[in-house]
């Protein structure tokens, strides 16, 4: 390490060129992260943020000897990709970690953090003026934005209409493999936690609110549709027996199976508008996903469906239904939405998952760039697009793999469940939940490749002089008024 060579008396080489370019950047990684998973485990909160603090922002009196210098191998590199690189996954491991023991004002904390005034201050270091400048644009950059999700989650009030869909826009946050594993196993393991309480706050709404008893608290609505959710999720829950949409899907993959692909499109096309509740839009629909299917993947049409043609197939639809290039929502999307039934589009992206659950992970990465794209639109211009994420939460939640929910006929004439409601006769029925209980189904993670490497190096240490130099104008600094 290099405080142990200084020790030794460690002979400093001449600044030139080539010194510049043999800094060992992974190694003064390591030994930041080592450092920051140490103290994490066994300091309090308060002290990890202000050695953080102290490494991150003000750059001096960190109580480990080895830190700074390490973080001067960057900067004195002059590489500020692999400081923020650097400095993201700290806080991923920090936010990891205080997770888990859920001291979740901590994470609040370290987000604010990056508001220090400091960062504001002018100085004559070039140093510390460049340090600052890439603190400045890591604040500006998406990056800090996604930071911020994992505090606002625990804000007691939304500031934007968007943070409703919090669990959706973590997820291109965890299938980036570019992302360090630490900010990827967060994002997925909070966007699994915010799915889960939504599910759960659903089901005990639609329990309590159809109680003829007066409850003893109000139950929290998890929607912003009021007392019409109730009907929604009957509709929903209505499409039962040889109609239901899970059951449809099981017949369509065991009569498709061992098709040609030109064959399966064909079938595709009929599964999607099957049972559809407009016809007219059915028929739009079928018109527009027909010319996409025929187009597609041609030079497979004489090859057996496999899984991954599956995969790629249903993907590429989801795209076409919601936004092809990851940024602006897709013709068809906007076209669907304004003939005013978005519970139709969502139907049909249902029935998508449910033939290709892989496809799921895809569908809300698509879902998380439109509400990135709209987010940028007051609340009261978009409430015909908020209303889809809202039909598109709650439909996902009734075919979680967890909760099964149920429809019971309380009529005198019921005689419990039935295979096909009426749905002008939905008002006779109470909505009921149940967990259901099945063998954990761990996802399957990607194989990420190592985030640090084990090179070793003993000659492209920080100088004694460079140490000094940031050291002492830090500390100058901050001992200013």
């Amino acid at each position: 390490m290099v405080v142990e060579k200084l020790n030794e008396g460690y002979q400093p080489q001449p600044r030139g060129r080539a010194n510049r370019f043999q800094r060992n950047i992974p190694k003064a990684q390591e030994v930041i992260y080592n450092y920051l998973l140490e103290i994490v485990k066994e300091w309090s909160p308060e002290e990890v943020l202000a050695e953080f603090r102290h490494l991150f922002i003000h750059h001096v009196n960190t109580i480990s000897s080895h830190t700074l210098p390490s973080l001067y191998e960057i900067v004195f590199a002059n590489q500020e990709t692999e400081f923020r690189n650097t400095l993201k996954r700290s806080c991923y491991i920090l936010i990891n970690n205080w997770d888990l023991s859920r001291s979740h004002d901590s994470i609040r904390g370290l987000v604010q953090l990056f508001y220090d005034p400091i960062l504001d201050k002018p100085t004559m270091s070039p140093s510390l003026r460049r340090l600052r400048g890439w603190l400045k644009n890591f604040v500006e950059s998406e990056d800090f934005q996604e930071l911020k999700l994992f505090a606002s989650r625990y804000d007691d009030q939304r500031k934007h209409w968007s943070d409703r869909y919090t669990s959706y826009l973590l997820v291109p946050q965890y299938i980036d493999l570019n992302n360090p594993i630490e900010q990827r196993n967060a994002a997925r393991t909070l966007s699994k936690q915010l799915k889960e309480r939504f599910k759960f706050e659903l089901a005990m709404y639609t329990a309590r609110s159809q109680s003829n008893t007066v409850p003893a608290l109000k139950p929290k609505n998890p929607t912003i549709m009021g007392d019409d959710v109730l009907r929604l999720v009957k509709m929903i829950v209505a499409k039962r027996g040889n109609f239901s949409y899970a059951n449809l899907a099981h017949i369509f993959l065991n009569q498709t199976r061992g098709l040609r692909y030109q064959e399966f499109k064909e079938s595709l096309k009929k599964y999607l508008v099957f049972s559809s509740a407009s016809q007219e839009q059915a028929r739009s629909l079928n018109a527009q996903v027909a010319e996409k299917l025929d187009a597609l993947y041609v030079i497979h049409h004489d090859k057996p469906l496999d899984d991954a043609l599956l995969l790629r197939t249903v993907n590429r639809i989801v795209s076409h239904l919601t936004t092809e290039n990851q940024q602006d929502p897709s013709p068809l999307f906007v076209q669907l939405l304004m003939d005013g039934n978005p519970l139709t589009l969502v139907i049909v992206l249902l029935k998508l998952v449910l033939i290709c659950p892989y496809a799921r992970t895809h569908l809300e990465a698509r879902i998380a760039d439109l509400v990135q794209f709209y987010k940028a639109y007051p609340e009261d211009e978009c409430r015909w697009v908020i209303n889809f994420f809202e039909i598109f939460d709650i439909t996902m939640a009734i075919y979680a793999e967890n909760i099964e929910f149920n429809l019971v006929d309380m009529s005198s004439q019921g005689s419990g469940r039935q295979k096909e409601i009426n749905p002008a006769t939905l008002d006779a029925y109470r909505v009921f939940s149940q967990i259901k209980h099945s063998m954990d189904t761990t996802e399957d993670l990607e194989q990420m490749e190592q985030v640090l490497s084990d090179l070793m190096a003993d000659d492209d240490s920080l100088t004694p002089e460079e140490i000094t130099e940031l050291s002492e104008a830090a500390l100058a600094e901050l001992d200013e008024p």
